[in-house]
C-alpha cells in the first residue's frame, strides 16, 4: 500500500475554551481529491492549516510523506504544500505581477490558460477581476510554486453558481493531473460528487 501524503496521529489543537479537536487521526492519499466535512466550527479548516505549519498542533504528529512537518524548512514545505482560502486574494499590480510574486520566471499566459482564463489577462489589473477570476488567479498563483498538494478552504464558497461549477471542474481536473487535494468543504454535493475520499471530522462533544 503506498505511503499516505500526509496523515494526522492523535492530534489535539486547542481553542480558548477547550480543545477545538482532539484524538483525531487520518490519513490523506498521494493521488486524488479528499474532502473534508463536518458541522461548523468543528475544526475542519484547523485541520487543514495543520498540513504546511500555518498552525501547529499542541499534542499529536502530522506528516508529509512520512516525515513530521516540524522537521521541514517551513518555507519549503509551504510551496510544496499550497494554502487557497475562500476569500481570493489579489495583490497590488497586474494579473502577470501577482504570478510573479510566486515565482519570477512564471510563464504568466501557461498559468493562466491552466486555470481557465485567458492570457489576455495578464495585464489587467488584479484588483478588478471578478471574484471568479480572482478566485482562479489565486489557484494560478499557487500552481506557479510548483506544489506536490493543494489545501483548498471552501474555495467556491464567495462564488455565484456559474463561477462555482467552472472553478469545481478545475479543481477535478487538478486532481487528476497529479496533484494532492485536500478540500474543505461544508457542501455535500462536493464531497460526493468531486471527492475521492471524504475525512469526517466531528464536533466537539
Amino acid at each position: 500500500m503506498a505511503e499516505p501524503r500526509f496523515a494526522y496521529r492523535d492530534v489535539r489543537v486547542d481553542g480558548d475554551d477547550g480543545p477545538i479537536v482532539e484524538h483525531f487521526s487520518a490519513t490523506v492519499a498521494r493521488t486524488g481529491l479528499t474532502a473534508v466535512v463536518g458541522p461548523s466550527g468543528a475544526g475542519k479548516s484547523t485541520l487543514l492549516r495543520l498540513l504546511n505549519r500555518l498552525d501547529d498542533p499542541d499534542a499529536g504528529d502530522v506528516s508529509c510523506d512520512g516525515r513530521n512537518v516540524r522537521d521541514y524548512d517551513v518555507l519549503d514545505l509551504r510551496r510544496r504544500v499550497q494554502h487557497v482560502g475562500q476569500v481570493p486574494v489579489t495583490f497590488a499590480g497586474s494579473v502577470a505581477d501577482n504570478l510573479a510574486m510566486a515565482d519570477p520566471d512564471a510563464d504568466a499566459d501557461a498559468l493562466l490558460e491552466r486555470v481557465g482564463l485567458s492570457p489576455a489577462l495578464a495585464d489587467r489589473r488584479a484588483d478588478v477581476l471578478s471574484v471568479g477570476e480572482a478566485q482562479r488567479l489565486s489557484l494560478a498563483r499557487a500552481l506557479a510554486c510548483g506544489p506536490e498538494a493543494l489545501l483548498l478552504d471552501e474555495p467556491t464558497s464567495a462564488l455565484d453558481t456559474a463561477s462555482k461549477g467552472g472553478v469545481e471542474q478545475l479543481i477535478r481536473s487538478l486532481a487528476d493531473g497529479g496533484l494532492t487535494v485536500v478540500l474543505v468543504t461544508h457542501e455535500a454535493r462536493q464531497a460526493t460528487e468531486l471527492a475521492d475520499a471524504v475525512i469526517e471530522v466531528a464536533a466537539r462533544a
